[in-house]
């Protein structure tokens, strides 16, 4: 497989596969692949597989629906967003009725909801900071008084941008950048790279780190995480990260390939030909 590398690794003893979705499977409606197809080598791998994404803009219900729309059948219970992330987070820190005031969509405010806090613009006890592509100012404006009277600053992201057919956009990352400049005060991110996210996912699923590889398109994200998390890490190049960007990185995952099928073409190598390397 030209233009991947690896380091070493024991790839006999996994079990799971928890990918990130946008950069992965998709950008923006556009597949990356067969989809049905790379679902199909997966299962053929007897590998399962859990979706786990740092936008909150969808609930899980949403994720599924996408997925069937581009042929796939998928079980919502094994999709994790920093929406779930962030909910575990007031879930640690205030109790059950906490007034949360949100920046951000439908998937972020359903999960508040549905764990049983109160949505308000006033007399909060924490600002949930999140992707929203209907910002306006009067959010940013609240969420900085709100901050500066004392609530606590979540942010479900860190992404700067992220991608689509008609290249990168801003994204969760510089809404938080925004407030912050405004409240001088840094979020608490609990998304990736946060290892939260995949803890959850493989508590889930019921596996170790090490039975567990992470594939996503952002070193900062992604891979960070999975290797804080304990997991081993797959960089896709379909997404935000070029092969040039990869191999100048601090952060070095285990694998760089040029996209999900030629990761499921390498699994398919090992399983046959254990130890077997990319060619650089």
């Amino acid at each position: 497989m030209d233009g991947g590398r690896t380091l070493m690794h024991d790839w006999q003893h996994l079990r799971v596969l928890l990918l990130d979705m946008d950069g992965v499977l998709w950008r923006g409606e556009q597949p990356l692949g067969d989809l049905p197809r790379l679902f199909q080598r997966i299962a053929s791998l007897n590998l399962r597989v859990a979706l786990v994404t740092n936008n909150a803009t969808r609930t899980p219900a949403q994720y599924v629906a996408k997925l069937q729309r581009f042929g796939v059948t998928f079980p919502a219970t094994h999709i994790f967003g920093s929406a779930q992330a962030a909910v575990a987070a007031l879930q640690q820190r205030f109790p059950q009725g906490a007034g949360v005031y949100l920046i951000g969509e439908e998937g972020l405010a359903r999960a508040v909801q549905e764990a049983g806090f109160r949505l308000t613009e006033g007399n909060a006890q924490a600002v949930v900071v999140a992707l929203d592509r209907h910002l306006t100012y009067e959010k940013l404006r609240r969420a900085t008084v709100l901050i500066r009277q004392g609530a606590l600053f979540i942010g479900t992201n860190p992404d700067r941008t992220y991608p689509t057919p008609e290249g990168l956009v801003p994204g969760a990352g510089a809404i938080l950048a925004a407030v912050e400049a405004a409240t001088d005060t840094a979020p608490w991110v609990v998304g990736k790279p946060a290892p939260l996210l995949f803890q959850l996912a493989m508590g889930r699923l019921d596996v170790r780190p090490e039975e567990t590889l992470v594939v996503g398109d952002r070193l900062e994200t992604d891979i960070l995480g999975g290797q804080q998390a304990g997991c081993a890490t797959a960089l896709v190049l379909s997404g935000v990260t070029s092969e040039a960007q990869a191999k100048a990185a601090e952060v070095q995952p285990d694998l760089i390939v040029p996209d999900l099928e030629h990761l499921l073409s390498w699994l398919e190598t090992q399983r046959r030909h254990p130890g077997q390397h990319i060619a650089q």
